[in-house]
């Protein structure tokens, strides 16, 4: 059960509402995480500039080794929606989340992405190097803001406990040894 309510948007004040159209109309839909965002417009307008980030380093990275590098720090961290979007995305692109293969670059990156996620405070000098090597310095720099950001979401969403979204439900990871692999 999720701590926060989510807005209603009938009931929610016009800049909530326009807040709320603007992003259909700009990115993608409401989801329950947005909902409960919108209980603070700094806090929506905060993470949803995960948008722009996105679109700062798929140009580098692609658009496959940026939802990997998504997934990689929400399963690493937890967090049931965003890893669970993701692995709606990988496996829509008809990929096994579960065992990927993976090229030196996107392992780089995706360890990358774990190590954010553990432990945001230090990157310990082999990851870092690793992955800098495929990367100029204004590249990581919005790879690793992207990364804090996805960081600050999964954040959001695990400690306010939001529900995951119906749409995800099929695309959950199922539990080890519960006989399902997807």
């Amino acid at each position: 059960m999720a701590r926060v309510p989510q807005i209603e948007y009938d009931s929610a004040v016009p800049e909530v509402r326009e807040a709320h159209d603007d992003h259909i109309r700009r990115h993608a839909r409401i989801t329950n995480m947005k909902r409960t965002l919108l209980n603070s417009l700094p806090a929506f307008r905060a993470l949803m500039e995960w948008y722009p980030l996105r679109d700062a380093v798929q140009p580098f990275l692609g658009p496959r080794l940026t939802v990997l590098f998504a997934h990689a720090i929400s399963a690493e961290s937890d967090c049931l929606i965003c890893s669970t979007f993701f692995r709606r995305m990988l496996i829509d692109d008809g990929q096994d989340p579960d065992r990927l293969q993976l090229d030196d670059r996107e392992a780089a990156v995706v360890a990358y992405g774990r190590c954010l996620a553990v432990s945001p405070f230090r990157v310990p000098a082999a990851v870092y190097d690793r992955v800098a090597a495929h990367f100029d310095f204004s590249q990581m720099t919005a790879l690793t803001a992207f990364g804090a950001i996805m960081v600050a979401t999964n954040v959001f969403n695990n400690a306010l406990e939001v529900d995951l979204d119906e749409y995800l439900h099929p695309y959950r990871r199922k539990p080890a040894g519960s006989g399902h692999a997807g």
